[in-house]
């Protein structure tokens, strides 16, 4: 079973509690829903440039921001590994403002497919390794450590996914999200995608500290600022049946907390100066489309006709405008057209 050695320092208590009072502070404020989808695209393209930038993909945040716009049909591999990424981030978002998501083997192995997809042989992608891996330092041109052999990655994956399932309650979410990025590391179970899927699994943890606007969130960017740092404090050195009894997480604890702080104190930062552009701008007639849905649960034309006094045509360029701010969704089709919130939508 996985039992692992840390030690609540100080540091890592007052980081801990102020967090917990970002958080509160963060929670307590209330922005229009049309701020927070822009603000929502930025986090997610940030977190998508820099997870992968992590991992040594090339591509500049103004590329990452132009590609996720314009998402163009024939792409290199550095290209598709950031479009790859971003997509099970929106869909990891989008289920998590629907509840809390359970940490299991099969979506571990559900979200390593979605980060390597095209970029791995299928027998990969979304299988746990079956031929040995080794980290090797680029600076130092050597390997640096050796992770557990294949036939005993399936039994310490499932002990660490058991260790969140039973502390989920009794250890604070911090800790738990901490505790699972690097040992997680520390297993290496896949061929390719590791970070990548370690990071987005922590993230769903990281979910249960109950930050209101965690979609907003982009813990990512802190590592990629400093991978050197990143590496270093995540990772370990040598044999890992030589040191695994020795590993301990204070230290990458401590990191990892201080990650957190350094993201919630941008975000906090960033939305009280949040510049909507006019073409981002509700007007009215667009609040009574958004009441209407939270009330009703969705709208037809019929019923925006009853609201309020505007041409059929210049209805219908409402609706398109809520569209395209990615609000609302249009379901249904000739007559039978209705719309519902975005955020809503399951399909």
């Amino acid at each position: 079973m996985f039992h692992p050695k840390y030690v609540i320092t100080h540091l890592l208590l007052e980081n801990i509690k102020r967090i917990y009072s970002l958080v509160q502070g963060l929670n307590q404020r209330h922005f229009p829903d049309v701020v927070l989808v822009e603000m929502q695209k930025t986090a997610e393209a940030v977190s998508a440039y820099a997870s992968t930038s992590i991992e040594g993909n090339p591509l500049p945040l103004t590329d990452v921001k132009a590609l996720l716009k314009n998402r163009p049909e024939a792409i290199r591999d550095s290209e598709r590994e950031v479009l790859n990424y971003n997509e099970i981030l929106k869909e990891i978002n989008q289920k998590l403002e629907k509840g809390h998501i359970p940490i299991t083997r099969e979506l571990v192995l559900f979200i390593q497919k979605k980060v390597t997809h095209k970029l791995l042989p299928a027998y990969q992608s979304g299988k746990l390794r079956v031929d040995p891996v080794f980290v090797n330092d680029p600076r130092e041109r050597q390997t640096i450590y050796w992770p557990p052999d294949a036939q005993d990655v399936p039994t310490l994956l499932q002990d660490l996914i058991q260790f969140v399932e039973d502390n989920k309650n009794k250890i604070d979410s911090l800790i738990l999200a901490g505790l699972f990025h690097k040992q997680m590391v520390i297993i290496h179970p896949f061929m390719d995608g590791n970070g990548r899927t370690t990071r987005l699994v922590t993230k769903i943890l990281l979910a249960d500290m109950g930050l209101n606007t965690f979609n907003l969130f982009s813990f990512e960017n802190y590592y990629n600022r400093n991978v050197t740092r990143y590496f270093e404090t995540v990772g370990v050195r040598g044999n890992y049946y030589d040191i695994t009894e020795q590993i301990d997480f204070t230290v990458w604890l401590e990191y990892f907390t201080g990650g957190i702080i350094d993201e919630l104190l941008r975000v906090e930062k960033t939305l009280p100066t949040v510049i909507v552009p006019p073409q981002a701008q509700l007007k009215p007639y667009h609040q009574k489309i958004i009441e209407f849905i939270n009330q009703k649960g969705y709208i037809t034309d019929r019923d925006y006709a009853s609201l309020i006094e505007r041409a059929k045509p210049t209805r219908r360029l409402d609706f398109n405008k809520l569209i395209e701010l990615d609000l609302i969704v249009r379901k249904g089709k000739g007559k039978n057209t209705y719309y519902i919130l975005k955020k809503n939508d399951n399909t």
